[in-house]
């Protein structure tokens, strides 16, 4: 090896012991979040699993959660094992959730034909289930691991929900492609949103980074496509409607109808006016 390969070599070795935090890897973290799924809703099946038997398969999955932690065990208010134990206590209150949220998916569009296929292609539901499991492990205070797996149903899904946000029972986001939601958001019980809404910041400077930053989206509010809400002091009333393309940094109201007033015409065009078109070959 050259004496640049050298230096740079050694450059990396020294650059290891600088890390504040080791992590798992991301294929882990993406087959721990997968196979817990599977566990939950055994509606699809995994032509390589090693186990369909329930009681080997959640023991194998409180391993693997052990094993994801363990780069992390120096920054780590408990034990690896511990924490693992704790997050599976908390398993079935998660579960109970998520029916919440397939129910709300299934009984709203009326393109869905039964919890099955929600649980198995809506990407909203996938999105949702991966930050309700990460929040749980953000709850413990376990850092990044959250934010990896949220990001890896991000790559999924293209719907991006900080597990440290806060979202109430029954949601259902519709499509979903690009939604946004940031880290200090908090949402109530039966919110519906559709593809493209944010629900960010007004500012992105680091000194707000302990701050309430994301808006506040109360009971019963649907927010059509597009829509953008930002700011931490910003509150959607409960039972209200964002139309679509909104951009929003002041509180509404309850019962609030908000929409983007802008005309559309049509009409009819009169043929004898078209110009004819001549294509030269």
């Amino acid at each position: 090896m050259t004496s640049a390969t050298n230096t740079f070599l050694d450059h990396l070795q020294t650059q290891r012991s600088q890390y504040r935090y080791k992590l798992p890897s991301r294929p882990d973290a993406g087959r721990f979040i997968d196979q817990l799924m599977r566990l939950l809703f055994p509606v699809t099946q995994d032509c390589r699993s090693i186990s369909q038997h329930v009681e080997e398969t959640y023991q194998n999955l409180h391993e693997q959660l052990v094993c994801l932690l363990y780069p992390l065990e120096k920054n780590l208010a408990n034990s690896p094992e511990l924490i693992s134990e704790r997050f599976f206590d908390q398993l079935p209150a998660i579960y109970d959730g998520l029916l919440f949220d397939a129910h709300a998916i299934a009984d709203n569009d009326p393109a869905a034909v039964g919890i099955e296929e929600v649980v198995a292609v809506y990407p909203g539901f996938y999105a949702i289930a991966v930050y309700r499991i990460a929040h749980e492990l953000l709850k413990q205070n376990v850092p990044l691991l959250p934010r990896m797996l949220t990001e890896y149903a991000h790559g999924q899904t293209g719907i991006d929900i900080h597990p440290g946000a806060q979202i109430g029972q029954s949601f259902f986001i519709d499509h979903g492609t690009g939604v946004v939601i940031g880290e200090t958001t908090v949402i109530g019980n039966n919110v519906k949103i559709y593809q493209g809404v944010t629900l960010g910041a007004t500012h992105v400077a680091k000194s707000m980074a302990q701050k309430k930053r994301h808006p506040t989206i109360e009971n019963n509010v649907v927010i059509y496509a597009n829509a953008t809400i930002l700011g931490g002091h910003t509150v959607v009333g409960h039972d209200s409607v964002i139309g679509g393309n909104v951009w929003l940094t002041s509180s509404v109201e309850a019962h609030s109808l908000v929409f983007n007033q802008h005309q559309t015409d049509v009409r009819l065009r009169s043929l004898e006016s078209v110009e004819p078109i001549n294509f030269v070959i």
